[in-house]
């Protein structure tokens, strides 16, 4: 057995009897993800072995960690891919313990962590600084417990804020409207799936779903630009939403569902709206050429521009934009990459996801 990047590997009978074993000849071929724990392990960790149906296999740390993985104290998997994020980890952790706690720089230099440092890898990662993470965080509590009936001043206070006034200033910047007239506002929660794909990335408001992009998308940044202009703050953190999302993924992947029912929420113009809203009639398994998809707005000569409105869908798979091919049959574009493309109408034909080897994703 090879060492890959896939971010999730399909469990063979070799991988569950390594695991079972505790085989260190494994450490390092694969890393082993507990759902019900939130840690990931070498195959060898010393600890009770969970059942198979609460385990995920990873190709590499990055996924684990990317996945939402934390690291085992016990087996301490990240020595075996002679990699260094611990110190990140530790930050999403000291977050998670302390949310109400503002982090300045000289907090991380005591953490022997330097701002720029955090600062780079946030933005790399995660799209925004670590600051800018952590008010995000702290303002989400508070944007939750003011929607429960909470009072300001318990809130502001509350959540390492040291004036009124400060509190007010972040929170009508971030979510575009001051914290007395918020109870009745959204924001946009962001947060990762894993996918056979590759890692995607997902936004909700109360209203529904308004983003799945893959995160290697070169529009992701515009995407979000779109998302902060039509709805306003985008905060980090877990949504019902976005839970049902990664539940019927996780069956769409597994070829057990052909249909999604978590609630959409895309607004554009007109012909966008026309164009998405056609997508989503393009039956599972099927495709449609971009000449029928323009026959079916109404601009039978817009071809062009139908393809256009196709690339600008901020919801992947569930606004199904793969499903549009050239007249010749040929797969034309997608902003996922051509070989995710085929594969999903590969997966829509009856077969399965089947990683393509190196150097052949990309297209």
């Amino acid at each position: 057995m090879s060492k890959t990047t896939a971010p999730i590997l399909p469990p063979t009978i070799e991988m569950e009897q390594a695991r079972h074993h505790r085989d260190a000849t494994y450490d390092g071929v694969f890393w082993v993800g507990v759902k019900t724990t939130g840690i990931f392990c070498k195959p060898s960790c010393p600890a009770r072995s969970p059942l198979a149906k609460n385990v995920e296999y990873y190709g590499s740390v990055k996924a684990t960690m990317f996945a939402g993985f934390r690291p085992c104290k016990r087996c301490r998997p990240l020595e075996v891919a002679g990699e260094n994020p611990a110190w990140v980890e530790r930050l999403i952790e000291r977050l998670r313990a302390e949310p109400e706690r503002r982090i300045r720089d000289q907090d991380l230099r005591e953490m022997k962590i330097e701002p720029a440092r955090a600062r780079r890898y946030f933005q790399q990662h995660y799209g925004m600084t670590f600051h800018a993470f952590a008010r995000g965080w702290r303002l989400r509590g508070a944007f939750q417990l003011l929607k429960k009936g909470a009072q300001l001043d318990q809130v502001a206070l509350g959540h390492g804020f040291e004036s009124h006034s400060g509190f007010r200033d972040a929170f009508s910047r971030l979510v575009g409207a001051p914290p007395g007239k918020s109870r009745s506002s959204d924001v946009v929660t962001v947060s990762w799936i894993e996918s056979p794909l590759g890692p995607l990335v997902c936004a909700a408001t109360d209203a529904g779903v308004c983003l799945l992009e893959f995160s290697d998308r070169r529009k992701l940044e515009t995407q979000f630009e779109t998302l902060r202009h039509r709805f306003g703050a985008i905060l980090p953190g877990n949504h019902p939403w976005l839970d049902q999302l990664r539940s019927e993924l996780g069956e769409y992947f597994a070829g057990k569902r052909r249909e999604f029912t978590v609630p959409l929420v895309y607004p554009g113009t007109p012909f966008q709206m026309k164009v998405w809203n056609s997508l989503r009639e393009i039956g599972y398994g099927e495709t449609r050429s971009y000449e029928q998809m323009a026959w079916s707005v109404g601009a039978p000569r817009a071809s062009r521009a139908v393809g256009t409105a196709n690339g600008q869908n901020r919801i992947a798979i569930v606004i199904p934009c793969h499903r549009v091919v050239n007249k010749g049959g040929k797969l034309g574009g997608y902003g996922g990459g051509l070989w995710r493309k085929q594969l999903l109408l590969n997966l829509e034909r009856g077969g399965q996801i089947e990683l393509p080897v190196a150097g052949e994703t990309t297209g």
